[in-house]
């Protein structure tokens, strides 16, 4: 039995991965990955996703250079949810933060942004 028999891919084909700072537990975001995309993150030590909008396999930092090297994947008690550990270069986020999730809702209805951004994205990415 393979380990891959231990997922619940959802009807797409698709599971979502949580991605976490393995040095200190931040959560840095949330990608789509289909089996050819963990398949190649287990070989390469480097995350790849399935990109819903573009309908494209993608490695992470291949625009921006900000790399995830995996440390540790897990999967839940339902085998329904990845979680993968990584040593981030640079921002995680396409936005230029060091996590995706740099936004929080205040009690009263406010959007608070809760860190600093790193970069631009047109310093990330050059000018479109």
């Amino acid at each position: 039995m393979s380990a891959y028999d231990n997922l619940k891919f959802n009807a797409d084909g698709l599971i979502p991965a949580i991605i976490q700072d393995a040095a200190n537990g931040r959560v840095l975001m949330m990608a789509w990955m289909n089996r050819a995309s963990l398949e190649t993150t287990v070989a390469t030590g480097k995350t790849h996703f399935w990109s819903r909008s573009r309908q494209k396999f993608w490695m992470k930092g291949e625009s921006s250079g900000h790399i995830q090297e995996v440390k540790d994947i897990a999967f839940d008690c339902d085998g329904d949810t990845l979680l993968i550990q990584v040593e981030q270069t640079g921002a995680a986020c396409h936005e230029g933060y060091r996590s995706c999730f740099f936004r929080s809702l205040a009690a009263s209805g406010e959007v608070r942004v809760t860190e600093p951004q790193l970069q631009t994205p047109g310093e990330i990415y050059g000018k479109k």
